[in-house]
């Protein structure tokens, strides 16, 4: 039997791992809290039977880039803001890890709001901040809060801002006039001008879904989905319409909460996302965080 093992060919043994570990390069200075991109280096190293330690059994070192994002959510304990909180976490975002969703209350907190605290580490702003009220009050909640919001954000160095805004109604110039419209449009501006290029503007209409109110559920969906299907059925037959003074009101389809969600985070994790965006544009955005 030995004489017959010692006239087989020898064979070398293959190189294994002897090590696999994921480290961090080092870095001299610390990086900045609002860069996306954070890279890794992957070191593997083989020992091979034999072999010297100078031969080619060096680190071999792979650098990949991890995006990740931080969002301060304005108003997210409201109906919308609720909902990109939650449509945030569902796509792995999870709260002081990859992604921080800080939700504030009352549209008036922003004017008192420490912004130390709130916009630290962030890489985007979302506002749903509005309501209704006297026209001072709506000109303070739509266009005041805002425009101190988007000032802050700039000023913190935050390199995106995304407002909820409200659909461009083609409603009588009196009506247009209103603290609600003036409001939401100077907020536009201030978006636009201080972002020009990663301001987001969404102009939804109607936007529907399961809304607490005052520890009610008002099942908005329930008229807001079929309606939406309707209209969205029709509306090559109603775009002739579409001229008539205050037709929008009818004729404009409904939003669902969970479409203007998503619309949101498609505009947090695409850099080419940015502008104002019609009701149409809002769910095809949607839809491309769906797929």
């Amino acid at each position: 039997m030995a004489s017959f093992l010692s006239i087989l060919p020898a064979v070398s043994a293959r190189p294994i791992p002897s090590a696999f570990r994921l480290t961090r390069p080092s870095f001299q200075t610390q990086p900045t809290l609002h860069s996306k991109n954070h890279r890794f280096a992957v070191s593997c190293s083989y020992a091979e039977a034999g072999v010297n330690a100078d031969s080619k059994s060096n680190t071999i070192d792979v650098v990949a880039d991890v995006k990740s994002e931080r969002i301060v959510v304005l108003g997210g304990n409201g109906f919308v803001g609720s909902a990109i909180c939650k449509a945030a976490v569902s796509r792995g975002i999870e709260v002081r890890a990859t992604h921080l969703c800080r939700c504030m209350g009352r549209s008036g907190d922003v004017f008192y709001v420490n912004w130390d605290e709130v916009l630290v580490g962030a890489t985007a702003v979302v506002s749903t901040l509005g309501g209704f009220g006297s026209d001072e009050q709506m000109k303070r909640i739509n266009g005041e809060a805002n425009v101190a919001a988007v000032n802050a954000a700039k000023e913190y160095g935050i390199p995106k801002f995304i407002l909820i805004s409200v659909h461009d109604y083609n409603l009588p110039s009196f009506l247009l006039s209103s603290g609600y419209f003036t409001g939401k449009r100077k907020a536009e501006s201030e978006v636009l001008s201080k972002y020009p290029n990663s301001g987001i503007v969404l102009r939804p209409g109607f936007i529907y879904g399961k809304r607490r109110v005052d520890g009610f559920e008002l099942p908005l969906d329930l008229v807001g989905e079929p309606a939406e299907r309707i209209l969205r059925a029709v509306e090559n037959f109603t775009k002739p319409l579409s001229s008539l003074p205050a037709s929008d009101l009818l004729l404009a389809p409904p939003v669902s909460v969970d479409d203007v969600a998503l619309a949101v985070i498609n505009g947090v994790t695409d850099d080419e996302f940015f502008g104002v965006f019609t009701i149409d544009q809002i769910k095809e955005a949607a839809n491309k965080v769906r797929v």
